[in-house]
């Protein structure tokens, strides 16, 4: 019996060690595989009639959160031009969004623009009412005009 018992743990413990690789593997993929990574951003969106008719005049970068004065991971709403921080500080945008149904926000992080209502990151340099207002937070964070890529 104890030979059984011996029998039976020794090649259990191949198989936990098998499954044990499984779950760091899907852990893995989770973290570095299809859930995550690139991100394509939409070419097209239905929400584009509710931006600012004068995007060409913007808060500068730098502005912190009009709420709670946050410096960093600060959004524009292209809908009223407000300045509010991300989802990752206080998220004072998505509550922005929420109030008022302003969809459309530009990241000063990254100058990545993101519709709530879509739940989708919009190409700015694809979508020819976003780049006026990509170009001018472009030159203002930058000092420079954007290389825009060939559409």
């Amino acid at each position: 019996m104890a030979n059984q018992e011996t029998g039976s743990s020794s090649s259990s413990a191949p198989q936990g060690h098998q499954v044990q690789l499984q779950q760091e593997e899907e852990e893995l993929l989770s973290i570095y595989g299809a859930e995550s990574g690139w991100v394509e951003a939409r070419t097209s969106c239905d929400h584009l009639a509710s931006l600012s008719a004068d995007l060409a005049h913007i808060p500068t970068p730098d502005t912190p959160c009009y709420r709670c004065q946050h410096p960093n991971e600060n959004w524009l709403c292209l809908c009223c031009k407000d300045v509010l921080c991300s989802r990752f500080v206080n998220k004072h945008m998505l509550q922005h969004f929420q109030q008022s149904n302003h969809c459309l926000a530009l990241s000063y992080s990254d100058l990545s623009v993101w519709c709530f209502s879509c739940d989708a990151y919009l190409d700015a340099q694809v979508i020819m009412q976003l780049r006026p207002v990509y170009e001018t937070a472009y030159i203002l964070k930058f000092g420079e005009a954007p290389p825009f890529r060939t559409v």
